[in-house]
């Protein structure tokens, strides 16, 4: 018995230290990004990425509730063309995404602000560069993260690599067919 309760105090100092140790060492600013090379000229990925429809085409959080209530308001493909989603599963929750800034064929910029499971904001850029006659689209977010959330900065990193890739291979093979 004697073992047993050193092992869960031991577990639990492993917990207490490593929750300590993230709010610690991980700073408040939070980035992901990935990118993929994909078989197109950004003249042609530019179509998927310049306007909330479009984006939503390939965005990987489309399919998580297919019931999911989605507006738009704005000019599709110019600044302040703006998405906001409802769902009644969790996983989906609601929010909204709005373009922020657009460079013609190299950046959109948007603003995204969460309201439920969780109230929050973050900003993300999809830019285009040439690499040879394809492009290479980089996707990045940025968020400011409480010190709690800070803890869950590894598991963000593992959910945020899956859905990204996701995204980016939704993308690639819209644009590629």
């Amino acid at each position: 018995m004697k073992t047993i309760l050193k092992i869960i105090g031991v577990i639990i100092l492993l917990i207490i230290g490593y929750a300590v140790i993230a709010m610690l060492a991980f700073g408040k600013n939070y980035h992901y990004e990935k990118s993929m090379v994909i078989n197109a000229p950004k003249e042609k990925v530019w179509q998927q990425i310049s306007s909330m429809k479009s984006f939503n085409e390939w965005n990987p959080w489309m399919k998580l509730d297919k019931s999911m209530k989605v507006t738009y308001t704005g000019n599709s493909g110019e600044v302040g063309d703006k998405y906001c989603w409802d769902s009644k599963n969790d996983n989906a929750g609601a929010g909204c995404q709005e373009i922020k800034g657009l460079v013609l064929n190299e950046k959109q910029k948007t603003e995204m602000m969460f309201i439920k499971p969780f109230e929050g904001q973050a900003t993300s850029e999809i830019v285009l560069s040439p690499e040879g006659n394809a492009t290479k689209v980089l996707w990045t977010m940025d968020t400011e993260q409480d010190p709690m959330m800070k803890i869950m900065r590894p598991m963000m990193d593992y959910q945020m690599g899956k859905s990204y890739e996701e995204g980016l291979n939704n993308l690639k093979a819209l644009v590629e067919k």
